[in-house]
């Protein structure tokens, strides 16, 4: 400690020229010519000491500097992390610091060596700053990297020059002092012993003041690399080790407040997630903007939060949402009060798509004093009046302004204060609201979705009551001329009207035909009309699906043999009793069977089969007709729908058969299956459930 205090004072380079003062002095008794000498010897390592070794230590610390920007910079467009980004952008900053401590400490031979380097690194920075703005991996990151690679090797390559340079230069002036030494060796040699005391002394007492704060030092570096982060350096010795352990200690505190920002940054994440998630579990636009607010303003600790939302092409901007940490939401009245902000300005800053923040807003509330880096007319002309009255009268100090939207038009924008000087916003503040709200205009926009598509659905939804209400009204009111139509043409065929020609008994079997689809046709709409209303019931009774399938085939035979389609009827010999509709089951074969007619080419077949299997009666139409598209099958049960090739054919249709014959199927606690093949024919399988199994039916 003694040696310590002793030295607390001086450099190193003095206490070592005090060595060679008292090494001097004892020469200086015997000779001048030793003096002279050693006067000469000494000013050579002076000059190494005092001119050429800073030089050299200058241009090693530029050089250091350098490579820590190249392989920061090529540490982030390999990995692309930020922190390498972030340390290069540190050695940048410190950068024009060494170089101008380089100049200081030089000699003209050496500064233009380190103007070259300046211009050189210059050049490879150009490139570097581009190399940031591009995306890690990309072709245009690689063709940078080979060019700043260039760049820096012929920096690289001047800095070495200087450095072999001043190395040649600090050997020849050693090579100097020592063959002063050796011609002066004679004359010292009668002072060797005490010129050898004195050097012991000298270096002994200087060893302890130099190892001493040296090993603390080290010592100290030790505990900050196993984790001790609060360990610190005691400044104590020469002036250089003082400055070294001033470095370590400011160098542990950097570190210390890069983890500090570190930690709140992961804190912020998490908050910012957790109001993320709140965020997207809401589809109501005021749900999001009343958990936007709530979440940023307490996870930001901001004193208050704004939220603007356009309104159309409206010059001026509202204020949607406003909340404040003492109070929360704020009311209505007191949100409607806030002045609004120019649209202009939010236009102009989501154009830039960068966060303006403020934090001495004060110094631009008592006039309109444009509003340094503000967008659109608040860094023209300075803030509107109104606005700087309720800036002022809430007491806003620092404000962060982020643009809202998605696409190329913003939706608004959501505006973070804080009322305290000290509390100001910083870098990692902003960054997480820039993220938070970049997942609020996705939920708003989702929101606003979501709020369209209902809107719609209703209107649907009225529009398909409204289409439901008509069709049930015309089917009504065709039902009773349709009807008395028919009656007629009976009355035209019986004989006691009179006799008619054949040419007009045609004519009448053509109307009654066309009155016959006319009825079915509007049979089907008041059966859809029953469905969509909800009123369709069935009136069951114990049937045997046999007779039914028996009569529906006598039904549609003629159509059959009219367009020479083969029926063919496949029924067991034992009943199939079912407690069904006997109505609706017909109308199910008659949909079923018709369909099969009209969609099988002349030549064709239709097979209609049931049998029971496992308490069901299983009901199966088949033909060879056209097919259904297979793209087109999970349409079948949907109203109104035709499959294509059968609207390319021309063959008419609703495209309500098969929706009615599921839903009286369903109704009666069956299924129904289609399988079909285009080209090859469909067949249609409804299994409805028996009351009792076939023998039982037949039991005495």
């Amino acid at each position: 400690m003694s040696g310590g205090r002793e030295l607390g004072g001086h450099s190193v380079t003095r206490r070592l020229g005090t060595a060679f003062g008292v090494l001097v002095g004892l020469i200086l008794l015997v000779a001048a010519g030793v003096l002279t000498a050693s006067s000469i010897a000494h000013g050579a390592s002076d000059e190494i000491i005092d001119r050429t070794q800073p030089a050299l230590a200058d241009n090693l610390r530029l050089h250091g500097h350098a490579a820590d920007m190249q392989r920061s910079m090529r540490g982030f467009l390999l990995t692309g992390d930020q922190k390498q980004l972030d340390a290069y952008r540190t050695a940048r900053e410190e950068y024009p610091a060494v170089l101008a401590s380089a100049l200081e400490d030089g000699n003209p031979e050496t500064d233009r060596n380190l103007r070259t380097q300046a211009q050189q690194l210059e050049a490879y920075l150009r490139i570097a700053d581009q190399q940031m703005r591009a995306r890690p991996g990309s072709e245009k990151a690689a063709r940078l990297t080979r060019m700043g690679t260039v760049l820096y090797n012929a920096f690289d390559a001047t800095n070495h020059k200087l450095e072999v340079q001043l190395t040649e230069e600090a050997q020849r002036l050693d090579d100097r002092a020592d063959r002063i030494v050796q011609v002066n060796l004679a004359g010292v040699s009668a002072l060797l012993v005490a010129a050898i005391a004195a050097a012991v002394y000298t270096s002994l007492r200087t060893t302890r003041a130099l190892v001493r704060p040296l090993k603390g030092v080290e010592k100290t570096l030790g505990r900050l690399t196993a984790g001790e982060h609060s360990a610190r350096a005691e400044q104590r010795g020469p002036a250089e080790i003082r400055a070294v352990a001033r470095s370590v200690n400011t160098l542990a505190e950097e570190s210390d407040r890069l983890r500090r920002i570190e930690e709140e940054r992961r804190r912020l994440s998490g908050i910012a997630r957790d109001v993320g998630i709140r965020i997207r579990e809401r589809l109501d636009v005021d749900q999001v903007l009343e958990v936007t607010c709530a979440g940023m303003g307490e996870g930001l600790d901001a004193d208050y939060i704004f939220v603007l939302l356009s309104d159309g092409d409206k010059p001026t901007v509202p204020v949607s949402r406003a909340w404040s940490a003492e109070q929360g939401l704020l009311p209505t009245e007191e949100q409607r009060a806030l002045p609004p902000v120019p649209a202009e300005v939010i236009r102009d800053h989501y154009r830039r798509g960068t966060t303006w923040s403020i934090n001495d807003l004060s110094d631009y509330l008592s006039d309109t004093t444009p509003v340094p880096g503000a967008p659109g007319s608040f860094g023209k002309a300075g803030i509107p009046e109104e606005n700087r009255d309720a800036a002022a009268s809430m007491g806003l100090v620092s404000v962060v302004f982020i643009p809202l939207g998605v696409g190329e038009e913003p939706m608004g924008a959501v505006v973070l204060a804080r009322t305290r000087p000290e509390h100001r916003w910083r870098a990692v503040d902003i960054d997480i609201a820039e993220s938070m709200v970049a997942g609020v205009g996705r939920a708003l926009h989702n929101s606003m979705l979501y709020g369209q598509e209902a809107r719609l659905v209703e209107k649907l939804r009225a529009l398909d009551q409204a289409k439901s209400d008509f069709l049930s009204t015309v089917s009504h009111e065709l039902r009773t001329p349709l009807t008395s139509i028919v009656g007629y043409i009976e009355l035209l065929k019986d004989d006691d009207t009179g006799p008619l020609l054949e040419p007009q008994r045609r004519m009448l079997d053509i109307v009654d035909r066309n009155a016959n689809r006319l009825r079915a046709l509007i049979e089907d709409l008041l059966t859809l009309s029953r469905i969509e209303a909800g009123t369709f019931s069935s009136q069951k009774s114990e049937i045997d699906l046999r007779q039914l399938v028996t009569s529906a085939v006598d039904t549609i035979k003629p159509a059959a043999e009219a367009g020479s389609v083969r029926l063919e009827i496949d029924c067991p010999e034992v009943p199939l009793v079912l407690e069904a509709d006997s109505d609706q089951l017909d109308r199910v074969l008659m949909n079923l069977l018709s369909n099969a007619v009209k969609f099988t080419p002349s030549g064709g077949l239709v097979r209609v089969e049931a049998a029971a299997d496992d308490g069901h009666a299983v009901l199966s139409v088949s033909d060879t007709g056209i097919g259904i598209p297979e793209e087109e099958r999970k349409q079948l049960f949907s109203r109104f729908f035709r499959a294509s090739n059968a609207v390319d054919a021309a063959i008419p249709g609703t495209g309500l058969g098969l929706t009615i014959v599921n839903t009286i199927v369903t109704n009666h606690g069956g299924t129904t299956e289609v399988h079909s093949q285009e080209g090859e024919g469909t067949t249609v399988t409804a299994r409805l459930p028996m009351v009792a199994a076939p023998e039982v039916v037949q039991a005495p």
